[in-house]
């Protein structure tokens, strides 16, 4: 009897067709016709054994290549229920690419490549990033070296910068050149990391656009060569030139902008000297309450001892005010004292009475009304005023100043000073002396003297002459060039244009304070004429967030402009 043909799958059931054929009417093959009719019925579900049945059945029919067949490597994998595994090739790739972010996730150090201008912005740089390392490239090196000539801000820093490295790199081995010298070696225990120099010919491949001559290019080429090399390590270039790090993301280098030197990176959430008061202020600072009065000096003051949730968010100096919507009066105070969740508050001299006026100026506003209040204490040394253009800054400052040398004694002389940074084309070299030079700068001065100065009728213009000359004799005009090494005792020094500042000239000159002396740093942050300052590295910014809550020094921002309709409403539209 022939054979029935191979089955393609595994209990595959047979065709009728297929079965062997027999005489006619023969019982065997009716018998066979039955058994397919059976098979290839559609069965209800009680009859699904038989099915069954009838599939063993048609298994056992074939024959032994079948079995061949059923033992092969493809009939396994078909009658498993296990999915095909992945290939060695398939799993290393996937390996490979995404060891960068597992390398991330590991918390691995990064490794810093700083460019030059880094270095010569801040000479402490190399110890301001922690636990990660730093890179230099022999470019940079070289770049410092042809800095360092000079009296200029970026000559002294690239000398102080050298003077580091040498430091760093004294007596060690060429082992610890290989490894990298610890940043923590001349006391920076912040700096956790190590420092690696460039010692050896890195290879990169660099787009034909980009010269190998440049030195932006040959660190750019460094940075490349450095990924390649550790490839589970996060290679980072930090550079204040904004074109090349425009150039290393468009390499698909990673690129950063140094922030280091930055007080804070929103100038919203900067310090403001006020504090506006909820309406149920009282109530909930109001238990156990403690008040009393001091009559002692020439004005009358009343404290108030509380205790409450908003307590430790007060500073020292810092102004509070409730203004009700009911017409009652309003409550304005300072900041005393703070110990703990206790704070005392004082009432403030109202300035905007005529009374009050200091050398004929009032205040207009609330926020005037504080900087007075600073500006005329004498335990007060260090004031900051900020503002924009129109809200009085230099009018409040040299009338408080005239008051206190002229008619209160305070002071024997007012100091004038301010950064020559032209705001347009340099108008090149002036003559004269120091006072002749930097009369072209002094407008602001002379603008708000006519303002201040008092006419007397009595005396005549020979009076009124007489009258600016003594004015003129007590202030003098000095250039910040020659602030080093000075010392100021019972001076009243206002810094004009205090927002050009970088934060070590502002140090250079708050230091220059002796006994008896208060220093005024004015300003606008929005209006920095300085190329290599922002809003958030200026050193007026710098010295706001630092003074806060030092008892002897206050700071307000003026809110309010008070020069014309025409100066508020181009400072508030352009």
């Amino acid at each position: 009897m022939p054979l029935p043909k191979i089955p393609k799958k595994p209990a595959t059931l047979l065709d009728p067709k297929d079965y062997p054929k027999t005489g006619k009417g023969s019982k065997s093959s009716k018998k066979a016709a039955n058994d397919s009719t059976a098979i290839n019925k559609p069965a209800a579900a009680p009859n699904v054994p038989q099915i069954k049945t009838a599939a063993a059945d048609a298994s056992k029919a074939l024959n032994k290549p079948a079995e061949v067949a059923l033992k092969s490597k493809e009939a396994k994998e078909l009658l498993s229920d296990k999915p095909v595994p992945p290939t060695k090739k398939l799993a290393h790739t996937r390996l490979k690419s995404s060891a960068r972010k597992s390398a991330a996730k590991s918390g691995m150090t990064k490794l810093f490549v700083l460019d030059t201008n880094v270095l010569m912005h801040d000479p402490t740089s190399i110890f301001r990033f922690e636990e990660h390392d730093i890179f230099l490239p022999m470019s940079t090196l070289e770049e410092l070296d042809n800095h360092k000539r000079g009296m200029s801000d970026v000559a002294r820093n690239a000398r102080q910068v050298s003077r580091t490295l040498d430091s760093l790199a004294e007596d060690i081995d060429e082992d610890a050149i290989q490894n990298g010298i610890a940043l923590s070696k001349l006391g920076n225990k912040e700096a956790k990391g190590r420092l690696f120099f460039q010692t050896k010919l890195q290879a990169a491949t660099l787009p034909i656009g980009l010269p190998p001559s440049k030195t932006d290019n040959q660190i750019l080429g460094i940075v490349q060569a450095l990924s390649a090399e550790q490839q589970g390590r996060l290679i980072v270039l930090v550079s204040k030139d904004i074109n090349m790090r425009i150039k290393a993301r468009a390499l698909g280098l990673p690129a950063e902008d140094y922030f280091n030197d930055q007080v804070l990176e929103d100038t919203d959430l900067l310090y403001s000297g006020v504090m506006v008061l909820p309406d149920d202020f009282w109530e909930t600072h109001g238990k156990g309450m403690e008040s009393w009065q001091d009559n002692r000096g020439a004005v009358s003051h009343t404290y108030y001892r509380i205790t409450g949730p908003l307590v430790p968010t007060m500073l020292v100096n810092q102004f509070l005010y409730l203004e009700l919507p009911a017409g009652d009066a309003p409550f304005y105070a300072q900041v005393t004292q703070i110990s703990g969740k206790t704070a005392v508050l004082k009432t403030l001299r109202d300035y905007a009475h005529a009374k009050n006026s200091v050398w004929g100026i009032t205040a207009r506003n609330r926020e005037q009304n504080f900087a007075l209040n600073l500006l005329m204490d004498p335990e007060c040394d260090f004031v900051t005023l900020l503002g924009q253009a129109g809200t009085g800054k230099t009018l409040l400052a040299l009338a408080a100043g005239l008051a206190q040398v002229l008619e209160a004694k305070t002071y024997n002389e007012i100091i004038f000073t301010r950064v020559t940074v032209p705001v347009g084309e340099d108008i090149g070299f002036l003559p004269g002396t120091e006072e002749e030079k930097m009369n072209p700068w002094m407008g602001a001065l002379d603008d708000n003297l006519e303002v201040l100065h008092k006419p007397n009728s009595e005396g005549g213009e020979w009076g009124r002459a007489a009258t600016q000359d003594l004015i003129r004799s007590r202030i003098k005009v000095k250039s910040l060039n020659f602030m080093r090494g000075r010392t100021f005792v019972d001076k009243f020094v206002i810094i004009d244009e205090a927002q050009n500042l970088t934060p070590k000239q502002m140090k250079t000159l708050i230091t220059r304070a002796g006994p008896g002396t208060k220093i005024l740093c004015l300003g606008n942050i929005a209006q920095i004429d300085t190329p290599y300052l922002t809003e958030g590295s200026s050193g007026l910014t710098y010295v706001v967030d630092r003074f806060k809550g030092w008892e002897h020094s206050g700071h307000v921002t003026l809110a309010r402009g008070e020069r014309s309709r025409l100066a508020d409403f181009a400072s508030d539209v352009l």
